[in-house]
């Protein structure tokens, strides 16, 4: 019984030592706010803004300012969702798009819209279905990275208000319904068709180039190969001449005689029987031929 009284005298002397430490340990423990390094807490003193703590140890006073709102800042990626749009050449395609965005003003997010998410979807659909109206549907897949490039510029100036940074936008798929497709494939067989006629005519049109490249070559060599021989008669002849005006009429008629033995004994030296009518001026060119050459000597 001495222990319990004595217990509640020093309980009684020093309640309002008690009191007073357990409401420092509560005012510490609710005045002291760690923020991970992937959130930002928006805190409100009254219902009111009061201010925003990043990551690391933060302050607030305590029973007056409470964390509302705590707000991851990592990169967030919206559902892919899929908008159909009508392209200036009246085709209905449908397009999937995805956009990657994070929060950099918590502040603004949680008092400016509601749903952020459903916002920024809203925000591309209307962006894809008037890009895609301006242009062709060969643009929409040839310039797809314009496009994109078009719609992470417009989608970052519409959530701008929004304290929202929207680091990537992708187009993942553009989809035709069937008749379309089919009309495309005609096409493309068309097209693949006319490339081989056109392939294929280079190719003749070249061949009768070639052709006509290689006669011209053998022309002109052939006129060469005249030339070569006109120039080699003309020396001959020029020869012939030479040895005329040096040694008289009976030069020539030497030459004469001996291309005739010349041609005689060429028709001689054939293979098999053969019967050969030799002519009287024949003989009287031998025998011319041999008196020539004993008086040349």
């Amino acid at each position: 019984m001495d222990i319990e009284q004595l217990l509640l005298n020093f309980l009684g002397q020093n309640a309002f030592l008690l009191a007073l430490a357990i409401f420092i340990i509560i005012a510490i423990f609710l005045g002291v706010r760690i923020v991970p390094q992937s959130e930002k807490y928006v805190v409100e003193r009254f219902g009111r803004l009061r201010s925003v703590l990043g990551p690391g140890i933060n302050f607030i006073v305590p029973f007056l300012d409470r964390v509302a709102h705590r707000v991851s800042i990592l990169e967030r990626q919206l559902p892919t969702a899929a908008q159909d749009a009508i392209t200036s050449d009246n085709v209905l395609v449908q397009v999937e798009t995805s956009v990657f965005y994070r929060i950099l003003e918590p502040e603004k997010t949680v008092y400016r819209i509601r749903d952020v998410d459903a916002a920024i979807a809203t925000t591309v659909a209307g962006i894809v279905r008037s890009g895609i109206g301006e242009m062709e549907l060969d643009e929409v897949q040839s310039n797809r990275q314009q496009l994109i490039s078009r719609i992470k510029d417009q989608v970052a100036n519409a959530v701008d208000d929004w304290g929202i940074e929207v680091t990537r936008a992708e187009i993942l798929d553009v989809n035709l319904d069937q008749a379309t497709r089919e009309a495309m494939l005609q096409q493309l067989n068309a097209e693949r068709a006319r490339r081989a006629a056109v392939t294929e005519a280079e190719g003749s049109k070249r061949s009768v180039e070639l052709n006509a490249d290689a006669e011209l070559y053998a022309a002109e060599q052939a006129a060469k190969a005249r030339r070569v021989e006109a120039d080699a008669e003309a020396y001959a002849t020029r020869a012939v001449a030479q040895a005329i005006a040096e040694n008289g009429l009976e030069a020539a008629q030497y030459q004469v005689a001996l291309k005739q033995v010349e041609t005689l004994t060429a028709l001689g030296g054939g293979d098999g029987k053969q019967t050969i009518i030799v002519p009287s001026q024949a003989i009287e060119a031998f025998g011319d031929a041999f008196k020539m050459l004993k008086g040349s000597k």
